[in-house]
């Protein structure tokens, strides 16, 4: 059977009205290749806070926000109606303080009810929303990036969801000057003001006059990014960089105006640019309701997400590779949760890594055995200075591991570097810079304005441009062996990480000035309990259990198999305990392994990797 008859036996897809592929292509002399839609960008609001207040005068019942809590886990809603009341309120508040200057309102807490009506209202107040990973305050061991990035934005009122647990961060920052908010319990011995104290403030004219003076311009949020330095960089995101983008991303795949109410079931994180702009965004623009998942795809949390799904029936569903694997694995024993979860599914999204091919499979099956159709997989790429997605897969591919095409407003420059392409954007949505770090913002931009992403990319067909460009990771990654062979880290990490489901979450990639190359791996625990069978099973059971490296050494075989050469061949592999490390920077802004942080650290691992004589921890491939 050709491919052509294959495609016509498999169900057709549920039915997405996508944007139309016009993009118009400008080639250069220099081999330079320049990618823009010839569809204009649809109109946007001025300012993120006006599409809270068009819902709450056109919908005000309508549930925007919903949050498990209190004893029995129940939902918490909030009307829009409900939201913009308290938003107000929390302005006034705000205003009420005296805040000159602009000075930032940070968020030292994860996703929640309060933490998204403070950023609202930090908005509105005119201040910048700073949200902070909660992991520097928890995690951390010194609080070194959380004391730079306050002595660098010096916000005038810091929020935490519950004091106490936040009390060694915030004895470790100079609180001169700074209100501390504090929704549940306050610290003892630092003073504080109850959330709803400030939410219970008498709304005056100064809101509405606030409000009006937002501009385009207006600094919304500084939402940070790690820089080669490994301390943070704060990004200026604009207003009319997240409407622009929110227009954009909603642009690309319009809504069918009789459908089901946009519902939303998401749990990452807003202090990065993926949860609290492309996620939480388009929700609030097109009226939708949120429900916060405070389950995470890691073991003893994914429990949550399942119980949620098992209520909420998404319209758009977006997650990591590891939470659909999860997911996967979950609703093959459930037909009830797959009834719940694809009922009014319209599109899933993935990012973060590559979606392996027989995890695609696995989910396309469970959908057309609960619905007679396909689901359309899309995700999208850009960073915390576009606000975020400048390209997406717009159209019904059964392809992974693209990035897509450029959005309306975007243009994409294509720069020849090696084999394949270095990626820079010009738009409303990148951002004008780094809040007070004008070094740094002047190394952004190429001579023609373009920021310089320092990510890599190829085309699917070079003769054939609307076929989509392949993500072909970071441009600096890359490196040579010692027979001179070039290795392109980005497109060889996820080749292995997709050969070598379901036992690998994510790799580092050595070999720089080395005879061959070696992966160090660290395992999906989740999957690799469900191998070994043990539910229980420790990250030291697990990378030393004969299935799992079994499982490791059969995939990378195959994988092996499948290539010709050493720029692709793994030689050597071993699996490791220690998951990335924030103070160490091995993650960057958009969940990705800083591989040269990464190996830096774990030189010891790499040099038992290439001992002459390998260890037993050492798998040995050829």
């Amino acid at each position: 059977m050709d491919g052509d008859a294959a495609m016509l036996t498999k169900p057709a897809f549920r039915k997405v009205d996508w944007l139309a592929r016009d993009i118009a292509v400008e080639r250069r002399d220099d081999g330079t290749v320049v990618l823009k839609s010839r569809i204009p960008l649809q109109a946007y609001e001025t300012h993120i806070p006006a599409y809270l207040a068009k819902w709450a005068a056109q919908a005000p019942e309508r549930i925007w926000l919903a949050q498990r809590g209190g004893p029995d886990r129940r939902w918490r809603k909030v009307s829009y109606g409900e939201a913009k009341r308290t938003v107000d309120a929390l302005t006034q508040g705000l205003l009420n303080l005296g805040i000159a200057d602009g000075r930032p309102v940070a968020i030292l807490s994860g996703n929640s009810i309060e933490h998204a009506l403070m950023t609202q209202a930090a908005m509105q107040a005119r201040l910048p929303a700073a949200p902070v990973s909660p992991a520097y305050s928890l995690m951390s061991q010194d609080h070194l990036k959380l004391k730079y990035l306050f002595n660098l934005i010096k916000p005038a009122v810091v929020m935490v969801q519950d004091g106490p647990s936040f009390e060694k961060a915030l004895r470790a920052i100079d609180l001169a000057g700074i209100t501390v908010v504090h929704v549940l319990r306050p610290c003892e011995g630092i003073k504080s003001v109850a959330f709803a104290e400030l939410a219970a403030t008498k709304v005056t004219a100064d809101v509405g006059n606030s409000i009006a003076k937002i501009t385009p311009e207006t600094v919304g949020k500084l939402l940070f990014t790690s820089g080669s330095t490994g301390m943070p960089k704060a990004v200026i995101n604009t207003q009319q960089m997240m409407c622009a983008n929110a227009a954009m991303m909603m642009q690309v795949r319009p809504r069918e105006a009789n459908g089901p109410i946009p519902t939303v079931l998401d749990w990452m994180p807003w202090n990065h640019t993926m949860g609290g702009n492309a996620a939480f965004n388009p929700v609030l623009v097109d009226g939708g309701t949120l429900y916060i998942d405070d389950g995470r795809p890691m073991p003893g949390q994914l429990e949550e997400t399942i119980r949620n799904l098992r209520e909420v029936s998404p319209t758009y569903y977006a997650n990591v590779p590891a939470g659909y694997a999860a997911l996967a694995a979950a609703m093959e024993k459930d037909e009830a949760l797959c009834e719940s979860f694809f009922k009014n599914l319209s599109i899933m999204a993935y990012g973060g890594a590559r979606l392996p091919d027989d995890l695609y499979d696995r989910m396309q099956a469970l959908a057309v055995k609960t619905t007679g159709e396909r689901i359309v997989f899309y995700t999208g790429w850009g960073s915390t200075e576009t606000a975020p997605t400048s390209t997406g897969t717009y159209w019904d591919t059964e392809r992974v591991g693209l990035i897509g095409l450029p959005f309306p407003g975007v243009e994409l420059k294509m720069v020849p570097c090696g084999s394949k392409y270095e990626l820079r954007l010009r738009g409303v949505n990148v951002t004008p810079g780094y809040f007070g770090q004008p070094d740094l913002t002047a190394k952004m931009f190429d001579e023609e304005g373009f920021y310089c992403i320092g990510d890599a990319g190829v085309f699917v067909d070079p003769t054939d441009p609307l076929q989509g460009i392949i993500f072909a990771g970071r441009v600096v990654e890359d490196f040579k062996l010692t027979t001179g062979t070039f290795v392109h880290v980005g497109s060889l990490r996820t080749d292995a990480i997709a050969a070598a489901t379901p036992v690998v979450h994510d790799a580092l990639v050595a070999g720089q000035d080395r005879e061959f190359i070696g992966l160090l791996c660290w395992p999906n625990l989740h999957a690799c309990r469900q191998l070994v069978g043990n539910a229980d099973a420790s990250y030291e059971d697990v990378i030393r259990h004969p299935a799992v490296i079994a499982c490791l050494e059969k995939g990378l075989q195959a994988h092996n198999a499948s290539t010709t050469g050493s720029s692709m061949r793994i030689a050597r592999a071993m699996l490791m305990v220690e998951p990335p490390s924030i103070d160490g920077n091995e993650l960057t802004d958009k969940g990705y392994i800083n591989q040269r942080a990464g190996l830096e650290r774990r030189a010891e691992l790499v040099e038992k990797l290439y001992a002459e004589q390998p260890c037993g921890e050492v798998i040995v491939l050829c």
